[in-house]
């Protein structure tokens, strides 16, 4: 990979990162619906990844791969049992604010001319902070509230 495909990459990289932030932000995007949309996104990047792995023999980083292991948790916390009524979280979740953000993903990669890989690191972050509040909601209510972005990003 040349000097200036590396620079593609992360330029591509970070316009992701910047519409994303932009875009979450000002639609006060719920955790819930950003998770399900990042979730999709890698889900369908993973399995593009894993049919050209099998046609090419080619091997990835785990960095890649597999999700990444999740941030300040609180052991107690997180094992408390909850029970969300997943029926009556997806009839709130609002599906056209989704779609905004499914798409403002797939036309930046493809502007971007990024390459599965660099996709994949663009959204592991976003995956590791989704899940990582995720597993600190307690109720619906922390479901709904605005992903909190960290300050640097």
């Amino acid at each position: 990979m040349s000097e200036e495909d590396i620079e593609n990459a992360l330029q591509g990289m970070v316009t992701l990162q910047e519409r994303m932030v932009h875009l979450i932000q000002q639609l006060s995007m719920p955790l819930v619906e950003v998770s399900m949309v990042v979730s999709k996104q890698i889900s369908g990047l993973m399995k593009s990844l894993n049919e050209h792995i099998e046609l090419s023999g080619e091997t990835f980083p785990s960095n890649i791969t597999q999700p990444w292991q999740l941030t300040d948790i609180d052991t107690e916390t997180s094992s408390a049992q909850s029970s969300f009524e997943l029926e009556k979280v997806m009839s709130i979740v609002d599906e056209q604010r989704m779609d905004i953000l499914d798409t403002l993903i797939r036309v930046t990669l493809i502007e971007t001319d990024s390459t599965l890989a660099d996709a994949l690191l663009a959204l592991r972050p976003w995956e590791q902070i989704a899940r990582t509040q995720l597993s600190k909601a307690n109720g619906p209510g922390q479901l709904f509230s605005p992903i909190e972005i960290p300050e640097d990003w």
